[in-house]
């Protein structure tokens, strides 16, 4: 794939919007709050790091993908939980609280832990091809767009708190738009072959959406873990940071592969479907629970 402005201007530029926005809602207090759900952390992130790059690795060899879609599907794996999560978490009741702290943990450990499971996977699928793996000056590019302007976002709500709030919801929504506009071109590079693309990794990218959503509340309600918690942890699980996935992938200083964004573009599109679906019946579970409570006010 040549490089082109989109790819080494805009998509860096497009990510950077959306973990400014993600730093703007953070604070210190977030990352220390760990202390006060441990249980629910230890379960989330052990999930997030180990379960479900395992699943995917199954799933690829189970629909024996193309190896470039197979490292793209890894790559989605490893990504850290999307923003989209704290909105689809509010809509189901969830502990939004715990969704905030969990995905900036993850943003911090994807730094490691995102670049090791790539590596891997290109090593496995296309004899350790472009590896972007532990090597110094990679490893910090990943650290420098995932990391970098999470702290200035941080460093302005510490700052300047009303000038966040202010910010909070353009930054929404462009980050919506920014989303679109990844997906857009991460499709529109690979137009030629995209039809055959969505058919090879449609379903498994909405089987591995149904899975985390899946995986992401029943381990931790299995784990005692209160329901507003599992339920922040089943769509921190579930909703994947795809800008992320496919900026890397498209980058010509990282992986510089367009067929290898495919994945995390069907996965950031079909995803609405099954995580719609289970807000739907997370909330119609609540409400038939509260009918059941006796009304305690009447004689």
């Amino acid at each position: 794939m040549n490089s082109s402005t989109a790819t080494t201007v805009f998509l860096p530029i497009a990510l950077a919007v959306i973990m400014f926005g993600l730093g703007l809602s953070l604070t210190v207090a977030d990352f220390a709050r760990v202390v006060r759900y441990p249980r629910a952390t230890v379960v989330a992130l052990g999930c997030q790091v180990l379960v479900l790059p395992a699943i995917c690795l199954g799933l690829v060899l189970l629909f024996d993908l193309d190896p470039p879609l197979a490292v793209g599907m890894m790559l989605l794996a490893a990504a850290p939980g999307g923003t989209t999560a704290n909105l689809f978490s509010h809509l189901a009741h969830g502990d939004v609280a715990l969704n905030i702290t969990l995905t900036a943990i993850n943003s911090v450990l994807a730094v490691v832990t995102l670049p090791i499971v790539v590596n891997l996977s290109l090593r496995g699928f296309m004899d350790g091809e472009d590896a972007i793996g532990l090597q110094p000056d990679k490893l910090l590019q990943v650290f420098a767009i995932v990391l970098v302007p999470v702290a200035v976002g941080m460093l302005v709500r510490n700052r300047a708190p009303g000038f966040a709030d202010r910010l909070d919801r353009p930054v929404r929504i462009a980050s919506v738009a920014v989303l679109v506009s990844v997906i857009a071109v991460a499709v529109f590079q690979e137009r030629g072959n995209v039809g055959g693309y969505i058919e090879s990794v449609g379903l498994i990218a909405l089987l591995f959406c149904v899975l985390n959503l899946s995986i992401g509340y029943a381990v931790p309600r299995a784990c005692h873990v209160p329901r507003d918690q599992a339920v922040a942890s089943a769509f921190e699980i579930g909703v994947h940071n795809s800008t992320l996935a496919i900026t890397i992938a498209l980058s010509p200083a990282l992986l510089d592969n367009a067929t290898m964004a495919i994945p995390a573009a069907v996965y950031g599109t079909s995803m609405f479907l099954p995580a719609g679906l289970l807000i739907y019946l997370l909330n119609r579970r609540r409400q038939v629970a509260d009918e059941k409570v006796p009304d305690r006010s009447r004689p």
